[in-house]
């Protein structure tokens, strides 16, 4: 039998391992998981005859490359940080490797070898990175082949909670890891390009910046600037391109009540609070706010951030508990953004029935024949609930796609790369339509850059 290794066994990888488990008899598949927490692995396989769970500590270089060697390909869903090393022994030992994470710099840097050898290592295939680059190819290579050009690209993802399961004011719960939500947009200014100029976003003003979407059957959404949406402009061959922004989707009115924990300094990670462990939540919160022998935290804190009693705003924070005396902390060193988290994942983390969804949205503006053309492209789908996400789902699927088809070898290409051609793209795109992961297409009036408040 082929043998297939899957290296982790967390969130993501249940619809990963269930596509290929599914496949195994016909396509003659022996799948081998390995995780540090053997439990997880044996969990996702059940008693599945062609299924093994293995004890892997990337860590070990041993066992590592005793793994990596009985296999014929190698699918890594580490953290990104943890790709490199099985990277290196996929080269070594003639393998294939397929991952869901961006391509980092020294990833990168083992292209010639890896093309020398003649592997595909096939990066960002999952979701964002993955199923946008893929969606997004294709309308723009079918642009390109009717003579058009490409004028605007806008593209927006999140991951939301499904209508069904929203139940809290802030119409939002975490579908994948919360530190990532506490944190995101730091490390420097958004940047895009707006009618040929470039534009930037400083972390302090992000949250008040937003552009508004609107998708049939699931209603308006908002979503905030990326940090870096020029990151693939060449890639894409967008250089001539008048405006290009990427964004992250939020149910409206998120982003205006985020943005009071980041005007506090809440979403802070870059020091710790001492004695944190022996806060309660309403002593973090009062340890931002100015001291008053007389006003009280709830006061002090509208009064800071200009929120009127009767502003829904209020209510949401309120949902959140964060003014009370007797939960603790109980976080030792911890940064604001860490304990920030701990107090967020008491409100919005998934109960057992709940189900989470993935929104993506694409803008393609294009000039041909001398008029300008705007196409929107929208994709929705829903979780199962708690093992088989939307996230788990989006992720999982179009990686354990793409190690089938090279496996097979009808992805042959050689090198470091990512789901951007007709050879990748095509297949996959078609595979999903089979699971629920589809895109309508539209063409709209050419509004051009019609992003509120940018």
């Amino acid at each position: 039998m082929r043998k297939i290794l899957v290296i982790g066994s967390g969130k993501s990888t249940s619809y990963l391992i269930k596509y290929l488990l599914d496949k195994s008899t016909t396509e003659n598949l022996h799948v081998i998981v390995g995780d540090i927490n053997i439990h997880n692995a044996k969990k996702l396989i059940g008693k599945h005859e062609n299924a093994q769970a293995i004890m892997l500590d990337v860590f070990d270089k041993s066992s590592r490359i005793n793994a990596i060697q009985n296999a014929d390909i190698v699918v890594s869903m580490l953290p990104a940080r943890f790709h490199i090393e099985v990277a290196k022994d996929c080269i070594t030992y003639n393998k294939n490797m397929v991952t869901a994470s961006y391509v980092s710099d020294e990833m990168q840097a083992l292209d010639k070898a890896v093309k020398e050898k003649g592997l595909v290592f096939m990066n960002e295939i999952g979701v964002d990175p993955g199923i946008d680059h893929m969606s997004a190819m294709k309308v723009i290579d079918s642009i390109r082949s009717k003579g058009g050009k490409m004028i605007l690209f806008e593209s927006f993802t999140g991951g939301l909670v499904a209508p069904e399961s929203d139940t809290n004011l802030w119409n939002y719960k975490f579908t994948w890891n919360p530190r990532n939500v506490v944190v995101a947009g730091q490390g420097g200014a958004a940047k895009f390009i707006q009618e040929g100029t470039y534009k930037y976003i400083p972390y302090h003003r992000l949250f008040r910046r937003t552009e508004f979407l609107e998708v049939e059957g699931f209603g308006r959404f908002e979503a905030y600037a990326n940090r870096d949406s020029l990151k693939y402009q060449s890639v894409y061959g967008l250089d001539d391109v008048k405006t290009l922004y990427r964004g992250t989707i939020r149910r409206v009115g998120f982003s205006r009540a985020w943005n009071m924990f980041v005007q506090l300094g809440m979403t802070d990670d870059s020091y710790t609070i001492d004695d944190s462990e022996n806060m309660s939540y309403r002593d973090f919160v009062n340890s931002f706010l100015p001291y008053s022998h007389t006003d009280s935290v709830e006061l002090k804190f509208r009064y800071q951030l200009k929120i009127e009693q009767d502003d829904i705003i209020w209510d949401k924070f309120l949902e959140l508990d964060i003014f009370n005396s007797k939960k603790m902390v109980e976080l030792k060193k911890a940064t604001p953004a860490e304990i920030l988290q701990k107090i967020l994942m008491d409100s919005w983390t998934l109960e057992e029935d709940d189900k989470d969804m993935i929104v993506m949205y694409h803008k393609f503006g294009y000039e041909l024949n001398g008029k300008m053309h705007q196409i929107d492209s929208t994709m929705v789908t829903k979780g199962e609930d708690q093992t088989y996400t939307a996230m788990a789902k989006t992720v999982g699927l179009p990686v354990a796609i793409a190690t089938l088809a090279i496996l097979n070898e009808k992805i042959k290409t050689p090198g470091v790369q990512i789901p951007i051609t007709k050879e990748v793209y095509d297949p996959i795109l078609k595979e999903l339509e089979d699971y629920d992961i589809q895109f309508t297409e539209s063409d709209v009036p050419y509004l051009g850059y019609n992003a509120l408040n940018v």
